[in-house]
């Protein structure tokens, strides 16, 4: 596997091969959604808007098995990421071309973007101070453990990714230069199945945390709840 090589520079800037890549795979995730979305129809629905449904319904379920009723919520965010973490996995089967996540650079920025995304949904189910309050939960003295706890399993989330892929690769370049071309379509088909599912591992880790980033601050609100009514009844007896 080629190390990423600078294309151009912008100023300060220098565009790696990977960023060009990156922007390919949006334009063309974004092109196709345009081109597959403009004629939709309920009463004629064709093959292209039927297998968009389906996938669709799929990611919908997935986020309801998870976190029921916030679907809607969370579909734009992780559909997305799954998508596009699968796409970039696969662009690894073009000839070269190199997989964007095969690149430590791309697997922290979606890391980041996951980091993120914790936060903001965790604070959008409630509030700023309900959200913050979780990580004093039971006790102040575990606020280092939440944060670093935090930190590392962003780390992990980039790292697990990055290093999946990169070996996919290389595996796959060490076969075909021992056995030629003789075996092309298992080694295929071993990428394909192990970059779809380096993609569900990644968005299923992501919806788990944004989803206990939801709940932690929704069980810390119950808790408060659940102290104050205790100590009003205590209160009311005495």
């Amino acid at each position: 596997m080629e190390a990423a090589h600078i294309v151009f520079q912008l100023g300060f800037l220098q565009i790696t091969s990977t960023v060009v890549t990156t922007w390919g795979i949006l334009l063309l995730l974004g092109v196709g959604a345009w081109l597959a979305t403009r004629n939709l129809s309920v009463a004629s629905p064709g093959l292209v808007q039927t297998a968009l449904e389906g996938a669709v319904q799929s990611i919908e379920a997935a986020i309801e098995g998870v976190l029921p009723g916030r679907s809607g919520l969370l579909l734009p965010f992780v559909g997305t990421l799954w998508i596009f973490v699968a796409v970039a996995n696969l662009t690894g089967l073009v000839p070269e071309l190199h997989s964007p996540t095969g690149d430590l650079s791309t697997t922290a920025a979606l890391a980041f973007l996951v980091f993120l995304s914790v936060h903001w949904f965790g604070i959008r189910s409630s509030s700023l101070k309900t959200y913050l309050h979780h990580y004093l939960t039971p006790s102040p003295v575990l606020l280092p453990f939440h944060l670093l706890g935090e930190l590392s399993r962003t780390l992990a989330l980039a790292v697990r990714l990055f290093g999946n892929i990169m070996s996919l690769e290389m595996a796959a370049l060490l076969v075909l230069l021992v056995a030629g071309l003789l075996v092309p379509v298992p080694i295929l088909m071993l990428h394909i199945i192990e970059a779809l599912v380096q993609a569900y591992i990644f968005g299923t880790l992501a919806l788990i945390y944004i989803a206990g980033g939801m709940q932690s601050q929704e069980a810390s609100h119950a808790s408060d709840t659940s102290s104050s009514n205790a100590l009003d009844k205590k209160g009311s007896s005495t």
